[in-house]
C-alpha cells in the first residue's frame, strides 16, 4: 500500500479556550432541522439493513434531502390542537432493484419515518398531525460496483472533507450536555418540556451566558403562572448541571421572547401542542443544523455537508466528518492530559479515490506545556491515523447499528 499523505504540524499557540469570545450552538432532537436529519439517518441506516438482509451488501443510496414544511396550530392552557399539518418530505435516491429483485424502499423509508416522529415526538399524532410524501428516484444497482472497485475498499464519490476536533472546549461541553439533559432527565420528570430545544452559548473571557428556547407541551401547563414556574425549573436545573463542568460567571436565560404584559395573550410565549415549533411557523432542512459532533462550532473548522442520509459506505461528505471527529478523541486519549491541549482534523478526498487513501490528512496538535511534539509523538499520531484509515470499514459498521450519531 502506498504511504498515506499524513501531515502533522504541532503548534504551541493559543486553542478555542484561549479565544476572548466562543459562540456554540446545538439545536435538539425536537428543533425542525435535527427532525429531518433524524428521519434522513433513520431512513439511510433502514436502507442498509434491508440491503445487508437481502444481499449481504449495502446497495448504492442518499437520502440527505428531507425537506419539512411546517403546520399551523392553536395551543391553549391543558391542550390545543393542530390546525394543519405538519408536511415532511424524504427525497433522495435508492437502488429499487437488484439481482431481479424488487426492493420496496417507499415502504421502508416511510415506516423508518414514522417510526422515528414517533419515538421523538411522542404528542405528534401521525394519524392527522403529518402528511408525509416519500420521493425516490431510481439508484442504478451498478453504482454497487464503485463500493468495491479497489479490492475491498470503497473508491470516493466526491471531492469533498470532513473536520473533526477534540477536545470539547468547556462551553461545548456544557452547551451538548444542557440540551441532552434537558431531553432525557429532566424531560422524565417535567413531562411539560417538549424534544425542541435549541440552546446557544456564549463566552465571553471568564463569562458564559446560555439562551435557552424550550418549547413547552401545552396539555401539561395549566396556566400562566404554571408555565413560568416550569420556566423556573428550567432555569435550576441547568444552573446545577452546568455548575459540575464551571466555575465561571453564568448567566442562564430561559425563552427569553416570551412576553407576559397579557396574560391572557399566550401566542407571546413558547407554548406548543405537541412540543416543536415544526407544528407552527419553522421549516426545517437535513444539514442545516448540528455538525456531526452535534454542536455549530463557528470558532472551529466545520465542513458544510449534511453527514444524515448520505450512505455510509463511500459517501466521504459523511465517512470523513464522522472518521475525523473519532480519530481526534483517540488522540487526546492516547496522551496524558497534560501534554495535548487541543486536536484538529481536516481529511480531503479525492473523488474516485479509495477512501482509506485521502488526498491529505492534516492534523494540528496544540500542546499544553508549550513545548512542541517529538518526533516520537508525532510517529504516535501518524500511527494512529494510519491504524484508523486502515480500518475505515468500521465506520460503516457502526453507523448501521446506530453507534455512531449524525448531528
Amino acid at each position: 500500500m502506498a504511504n498515506r499523505n499524513i501531515q502533522i504540524s504541532s503548534l504551541t499557540h493559543s486553542s478555542t479556550e484561549d479565544e476572548s469570545i466562543e459562540i456554540v450552538e446545538r439545536k435538539g432532537i425536537g428543533h425542525p432541522d435535527s427532525i429531518c436529519d433524524g428521519i434522513a439517518e433513520s431512513v439511510s441506516r433502514s436502507l442498509c439493513q434491508c440491503y445487508l438482509e437481502s444481499f449481504g451488501k449495502i446497495l448504492h443510496h442518499n437520502t440527505d434531502e428531507a425537506q419539512l414544511v411546517a403546520g399551523n396550530s392553536i395551543k391553549k392552557f391543558g391542550g390545543g390542537e393542530i390546525l394543519k399539518p405538519i408536511e415532511i418530505i424524504v427525497v433522495g435516491r435508492a437502488t429499487t432493484t437488484y439481482q431481479g429483485v424488487s426492493i420496496p424502499v417507499i415502504d421502508i423509508a416511510t415506516k423508518a419515518t414514522k417510526d422515528y416522529l414517533r419515538d421523538v415526538i411522542p404528542e405528534l399524532n401521525l394519524e392527522n398531525g403529518v402528511k408525509l410524501s416519500v420521493k425516490f428516484g431510481e439508484g442504478s444497482g451498478a453504482l454497487q460496483n464503485i463500493f468495491g472497485s479497489f479490492g475491498n475498499v470503497p473508491l470516493s464519490n466526491d471531492t469533498s472533507f470532513g473536520v473533526g476536533h477534540a477536545p470539547f472546549s468547556e462551553t461545548e461541553t456544557i452547551v451538548l450536555n444542557v440540551e441532552r439533559e434537558l431531553n432525557t432527565n429532566f424531560h422524565m420528570a417535567q413531562p411539560a418540556i417538549g424534544p425542541d430545544i435549541k440552546v446557544m452559548g456564549l463566552r465571553e473571557h471568564d463569562k458564559i451566558q446560555l439562551t435557552i428556547a424550550a418549547a413547552l407541551i401545552d396539555r401539561y401547563v395549566t396556566d400562566m403562572d404554571h408555565y413560568q414556574d416550569i420556566l423556573h425549573q428550567i432555569h435550576e436545573s441547568v444552573y446545577e448541571l452546568t455548575r459540575k463542568y464551571t466555575e465561571k460567571d453564568l448567566t442562564i436565560f430561559v425563552n427569553s421572547a416570551d412576553v407576559y404584559d397579557d396574560p391572557s395573550n399566550i401566542n407571546n410565549i413558547y407554548l406548543t401542542v405537541t412540543g416543536t415549533s415544526a407544528e407552527h411557523g419553522d421549516d426545517g432542512s437535513v444539514g442545516r443544523g448540528n455538525r456531526a459532533n452535534g454542536l455549530i462550532t463557528p470558532n472551529r473548522s466545520m465542513s458544510m455537508e449534511a453527514t444524515s442520509g448520505k450512505n455510509p459506505v463511500n459517501h466521504v461528505g459523511k465517512i470523513y466528518n464522522l472518521l475525523s471527529n473519532d480519530v481526534a478523541n483517540k488522540i487526546i486519549n492516547s496522551f496524558p492530559p497534560t501534554r495535548i491541549k487541543d486536536v484538529s482534523i481536516r481529511v480531503l478526498s479525492q473523488i474516485s479515490a479509495p477512501i482509506d487513501q485521502p488526498h491529505i490528512a492534516d492534523i494540528k496538535v496544540v500542546t499544553n506545556d508549550g513545548n512542541p511534539l517529538t518526533e516520537a509523538e508525532k510517529s504516535q499520531i501518524f500511527d494512529i491515523v494510519d491504524y484508523n484509515l486502515d480500518t475505515i470499514h468500521t465506520i460503516t459498521d457502526r453507523v448501521v447499528s446506530g453507534e455512531l450519531h449524525t448531528f
